[in-house]
Formats: C-alpha cells, structure tokens, sequence
C-alpha cells in the first residue's frame, strides 16, 4: 500500500513535471543536429489562384421551371369535403372529431347563444354560430338552449355530397347523483 501510494506521486510530479515546461520539444535534422520544432516551420507558400480559361461556346446554365413543381408549395393540402382546398392551418376544433367533444355550457347573450365545449384532455373552447368544427368541415349552425347543432358535409361512397347535422346535448346533474 505505502509503495503504490509512492509510485503515484512520484509519476504525477513527473507529469506536473513534463507538462509544465514551456520548452518546445525538439526534434533531429537529417544532419543530426538538434532544432526546435519553431525553426522546422516555414511559411506556408501563397498559392497564386489560377483563373481557368473561359470555354467557348459553353453557355451558362440558367433554371427553367416551366412544367416544374413548385418546391416552396406544401406537400399536403387539406381538401374538404366540399371539394375546396384550404391552404390555412387547421384550427384545434378542426382537428377533433365531433364525438370526441363535450357539451359543457350555453351561455345566452344578446349577441346570441355561445356554447363551451371541452374536450377529451379537458380544455374548453367557445363556440358561435358559424365556428368551424370536426373533422369533416363542420359548421355550428345553431346554439338552443340546451343543444348545439353542427352540419357536416361529407362525401358517400358514390362521390356525392351529402350534409348531416349532429346535435352535442347539454347534460343536466339530476338532483342527488352525477351524470
């Protein structure tokens, strides 16, 4: 134990030792004569840029994009079902399907009824005649007082545009229990 402890000093005075010299190691010539490693270094030579000659009756390229995509337009595009392509981000409300959400409150102002809606993570948001919801371009067409009735648009297996309205109901607590 004492001599390993020993040893591991003396090698790290030795390497305190050989790290902390400032001298630049030197190196032997062909000759045989010592030289630092700094006089062994020469200066790199400038190297003159040599212009290539200019070709004849080589044109210079140019890009055509006739018939070509447009590399700056999305890949994906959002068609509804009603055939239009909508260039615009989806809102959070459009990404959900209907049955997904919950009816929460009705809130009736003068303006008109607004409805809260939450969904599956329990965010809620508002909801106004005309706000844009689901998954297959669904318009909020009416808010009743206990009812919120939603037209869909979608396409049957024929290729025909059909509509469909949903209705998300408001569910009352019923006195001593919880829905």
């Amino acid at each position: 134990m004492p001599f390993s402890f020993i040893s591991l000093c003396i090698l790290f005075i030795f390497f305190i030792v050989a790290c902390g010299e400032g001298n630049i190691p030197s190196s032997i010539s062909p000759k045989g004569k010592a030289t630092s490693v700094q006089q062994t270094i020469t200066k790199p030579t400038e190297v003159s840029e040599k212009k290539e000659p200019e070709k004849k009756g080589e044109a210079e390229y140019s890009y055509d994009p006739t018939g070509k995509k447009d590399p700056f337009k999305p890949f994906l595009q959002v068609t509804s079902a009603k055939g239009s392509s909508k260039n615009t981000q989806l809102t959070p409300l459009e990404k959900y399907e209907i049955s997904q959400l919950k009816l929460v409150a009705i809130i009736s102002t003068p303006e008109g009824n607004v409805a809260l809606i939450e969904d599956s993570t329990g965010k809620g948001y508002f909801l106004k005649k005309g706000t844009g919801i689901g998954k297959n371009d669904g318009k909020v067409t009416k808010i009743l007082k206990d009812t919120v009735i939603i037209e869909e648009t979608y396409q049957d297996i024929f290729g025909k545009t059909k509509t469909s309205e949903i209705s998300l109901f408001l569910h009352r607590l019923e006195e001593g229990g919880e829905s």
